[in-house]
């Protein structure tokens, strides 16, 4: 397949030939319908343009995304959701931990921000089955070490859930981005189980070395690789050698942003092929890893 474009319609033949009874997904957002019309505006009209800008390639209805995602094959995904303001995270754990009971396949999932009740709702959030976090550190602009957030990493790590942390400066700078914020956290809490969202582009080295060193860190995929994150973010290729290994040793997970991406979700996929780190890496990125960590 790395000679051809694939298409959506051929997702299902490409994790069949490598065995895959499918594909999890841990980088996906659905979003109740105000916020969601918000963030598609934002990304149209005043958001992270690169290149030709940011066309959504899935702007569908709800229902739509869905079916599309059982379509490709993909089993498992989250509803991630993320608070950029004091006084939301509560309301929105509700919304996605309700769309997960409805959803097939949907995992799960809940949020947070720095506020004195944010343990109090992650323990309920816990309590009622979420199985993975998400926090964006650019878009939240908060200090993930300050002490309102010390018993909700507690939690966390002793619950073991993975948190998909956006911690770098992708699409554009600003927020508590880098490294040392979050592995400010990991001293703290060497357990927790942080999945660095975007193989933390543009930062790919800092990065790879904190997956390196805690047994609990992993990078995801998302966006990365592609033709379209390629022409501003190149991955280097001396860091071909480590993510075959973190691969390998279960610290790479499957991730794509779908829907609001400025491609095909095939792409993605697309993207992962051609690496040729082989069939093995392919394997274990594209549903392993993922399905160990939920």
């Amino acid at each position: 397949m790395a000679s051809e474009q694939l298409s959506d319609a051929g997702v299902p033949g490409w994790w069949r030939a490598l065995g895959l009874p499918g594909l999890i997904d841990l980088h996906v957002h659905f979003l109740p319908e105000r916020m969601e019309r918000r963030v598609w505006h934002h990304f149209h009209h005043g958001g992270p343009l690169m290149g030709e800008g940011w066309p959504i390639t899935y702007e569908w209805p709800v229902e739509r995304r869905v079916a599309r995602l059982r379509e490709l094959g993909v089993r498992t995904f989250p509803a991630l959701a993320y608070a950029h303001r004091p006084g939301m995270a509560a309301d929105l754990n509700e919304w996605t931990l309700g769309f997960a009971r409805r959803t097939p396949g949907c995992l799960p999932s809940a949020t947070f921000y720095p506020e004195p009740e944010a343990g109090k709702y992650v323990r309920a959030a816990l309590d009622d089955g979420a199985k993975i976090f998400k926090v964006h550190l650019q878009v939240g602009d908060f200090d993930p070490r300050v002490p309102e957030l010390g018993e909700v990493w507690g939690l966390l790590a002793e619950a073991g859930v993975p948190v998909v942390v956006h911690a770098s400066s992708v699409p554009v700078p600003g927020g508590y981005v880098g490294e040392e914020p979050i592995s400010g956290v990991l001293r703290r809490h060497p357990r927790l189980r942080v999945v660095i969202a975007h193989l933390g582009m543009p930062e790919y080295d800092p990065f790879f070395e904190l997956a390196a060193r805690y047994e609990r860190v992993a990078l995801d995929t998302t966006m990365a690789f592609t033709d379209f994150s390629e022409r501003g973010m190149p991955f280097p290729d001396r860091l071909r050698p480590a993510l075959l290994d973190l691969g390998l040793a279960g610290k790479v997970v499957l991730g794509s942003d779908f829907p609001t991406i400025p491609y095909p979700y095939a792409h993605q996929l697309e993207a992962l092929d051609r690496l040729d780190l082989g069939d093995a890496w392919l394997r274990a990125v594209c549903w392993t890893n993922g399905a160990a960590m939920v």
